[in-house]
Formats: C-alpha cells, structure tokens, sequence
C-alpha cells in the first residue's frame, strides 16, 4: 500500500540484523579472549587463579553480557563487574590480561553510549565498586610494586576514556535524531498547511462562484426570485459550514481536532448534488459515470470530488457561454476522471497559473502518484484529465453520513 504521506525515515538506524550481529560478536570475542586466558598460559598478564567450575563459568559471566550492549546495557555492565569481584573475592588474586582490557573497556563505553544519562552514572558506579575489589584482591598492586601500579592507573584511565566517549557519542546522536525529528515536524506542518489551504480554496473558489453567477443571473432578469434567492443562500450556508470545520481543525488540539477532522466529507456520492448546484448556477453539465464507485477509499473519494468541484468552477470562471461533461470512470488499479467544456474563452486563469486550481489538482493526484493532464481541447474547449490509482488500498464501506 503506497504511503502518501512519505514513508518513515530509518536514516542514522542499523538494520536490526547488523545490530544483533555486531552485538554476538563482540560476546564471541569476549567470550573466546576470556577463554583462552583461563584455559591457557596468559602471555600477556598473570594467569588465572580459580577452581575448575569458576574456569568454566567466568569467560560466560565475563563476555555473554556484552551482548546486552542495545537492550540492557546497565546489566550487562553489572553483570560483568560481578564476575569480576566474585573472582577477586574467592581467589584473592585478580588476573591481569588482555581479555580483561577488551571486555571492561568495552562495556563502560557501551553503557555510557546506549544508556540514558542517569543509568551511565550507575554504570560508572558499578565501575568502580567493582574495580575497587578488583584492586583490593589484586596482590601484585597492594604490594606496592611502582610497575603495577603505573598498569593499574593505565587501566582506569582508559575505563574512564571510554565511559566519556559514550557519552559524548550518545549526546551527537541525540542531537542528530533531534534535529531529524524537528525537520519532519516542519515538513508535517508544511504539508498539513498545503492541505488546508487546498481545501480552502477549493471550498472558498467553488461556492463563491456559484453565488456571485445566480447573484449575476439574478441581477440580468431584474428581480430575482424566491427560488435564485433560496439557491444562492443555500450555497452561500454550504461554503461557511466546510470553512467552519476547516477553522475548528486548526482552532482544536489533540484529539477534538481529530474528531473535526474525521468528520464525514464530501465523496462520490456527493458529485449528483455537485453538478445540480452548477447547473443550478446557469452552467448545462452533464454526468456520465460508469463502473461502482462505491466504497473508495476515504482519501480517494475527497481527492477526486475536489478535482470535479474545482475543474466545474474553472469553466464557471473563465469558459464563458459553455456545457461541460463529467465523466468518472473507476476500474480495478484506478479511478478516472474527465471534465470537458466547449467553452470559447481560454481558460486564462487556470492555464497561467494565476490561480490555485490547477496546482491544487496536481498536488491532489501527486499524493497518489497519478497523472494529471490539463489543457485547451482541438476542436475548442478545455479538458481536465486524472487518474487516481488505487493500488493495494482496500474497498471498504462509506460510513453512514
């Protein structure tokens, strides 16, 4: 089904299969670094001191967690520091290695960088807690050796590296999704003002031109009837009730707004009663329709009453002593519309775009990715053509007006 209203930007995501990827690799790695420096000679640190069961669950404690880096960053954080302190404390001899840079380097970046201000803080703390035990239990740093204790401050300089990194990478990227959601809040407002101002003018151009033609129709005979009078308050009234619930959208908030906005509008149903109104203003228009129109999509239905409404007033404004045909057309992929006049003036002020009309159609097909074409015919007279495809978009019942 084709999103009319633009589809959602994923600009600045993953995919989530990449994420889940790159999060299973870095608990493989860490998992496979531990491993190897409990189960091997530790070339680059102290070997691991422990009872077989804690070999065999602490590279799971140490590197799995990682894999929470997205979904519970804090947790993983703890979950990590508590193997390391459950190994201090039982041992009393806190291995140093590789393995043990790569996994807490890496989770106080990825708590500080996934987590909300707040929960990077508890992390931070749980940092410490936990490397303070590390410390303690670490033999080789309380002994006073002056090497390990230049490794040790190496280490928490780094760790503490890491956790600002995240945090600054977690206040760009906010920054950026700010921004993004600021430009499609604008464009929102772009598009919903467009749209109201299509509707005004479809309403205001439409209704006035039937009324200012009876009024001059009137005026050309004399005295006016009791039935011109009753023609010409009845379209006057119709124009100030769609002005009302248009104004009532952009007056209301939240949801009584929506409420108005849902509120029935015109559709196919409506074209009879249209075209007996123009033909009530003096224009001779004949209605031709084949196929079932009947249960349209909502947003087809408005569109293309809007395209009929606004091509009649155009040969009422500017064709001059004419008739005009209208002539719908709905299939399987798609509706058509078809309003011709044999009008003799050239519809001026909807070809130059003087006017709002003709712009006004062709951002109504455009949301549907239709065709418009417009223009003067051969044999004299102007055409207006259109085609609404349906695509995937469901019948479903009008509701009841």
């Amino acid at each position: 089904m084709r999103d009319v209203r633009g589809g959602r930007s994923l600009c600045g995501m993953k995919a989530p299969g990449r994420a889940l990827a790159l999060d299973l690799g870095l608990a493989v790695i860490g998992v496979v670094l531990t491993a190897v420096a409990v189960w091997s000679v530790n070339v680059i640190g102290t070997p691991f001191a422990g009872p077989t069961w804690l070999k065999v669950v602490w590279p799971l404690l140490i590197g799995a967690p990682l894999a929470l880096r997205r979904r519970a960053p804090l947790l993983g954080c703890a979950i990590i520091w508590a193997g390391i302190s459950l190994q201090a404390l039982i041992t009393g001899n806190s291995p140093e290695g590789l393995e043990l840079i790569f996994v807490t380097i890496a989770v106080s970046y990825v708590v500080a960088a996934h987590s909300t201000f707040r929960r990077a803080v508890a992390g931070l703390a749980v940092t410490v807690v936990g490397a303070v035990i590390y410390g303690l239990a670490n033999h080789d740093i309380t002994s006073g050796n002056t090497g390990n204790e230049w490794s040790a401050a190496f280490f928490a300089t780094a760790i503490v590296a890491a956790w600002l990194a995240g945090v600054f990478i977690r206040g760009r990227r906010e920054a950026v999704t700010q921004v993004a959601r600021t430009a499609a809040a604008e464009r929102t407002v772009a598009d919903e003002r467009a749209r109201m101002a299509r509707e005004l003018h479809d309403i205001v151009s439409h209704n006035l031109s039937v009324v200012v033609l009876q009024a001059a129709g009137a005026q050309a005979a004399g005295s006016p009837d009791a039935g011109t009078l009753e023609k010409i308050e009845r379209s006057g009234r119709q124009a100030l009730v769609e002005m009302r619930r248009l104004l009532g959208v952009l007056r209301q908030p939240g949801e009584q707004a929506r409420q108005l906005e849902l509120a029935p509008q015109p559709g196919m149903t409506d074209v009879p009663a249209l075209v007996d109104g123009v033909r009530a203003a003096g224009l001779p228009v004949m209605l031709v329709v084949d196929g079932d129109l009947a249960g349209l999509p909502a947003a087809v239905e408005i569109s293309a009453y809007r395209i009929v409404q606004e091509a009649l007033t155009n040969v009422l404004k500017h064709a001059g002593k004419a008739s005009a045909e209208v002539h719908l057309s709905c299939g399987a992929a798609d509706v058509l519309i078809e309003v011709t006049d044999d009008g003799t003036s050239p519809q001026a002020g909807a070809e130059d775009g003087g006017g709002r009309g003709l712009a006004g159609m062709r951002e109504r097909v455009a949301l549907f990715g239709g065709e418009l074409a417009a223009g003067p015919r051969p044999g004299g007279g102007f055409a207006v053509r259109a085609r609404l495809p349906l695509d995937d978009q469901p019948r479903s019942p009008r509701p009841a007006r």
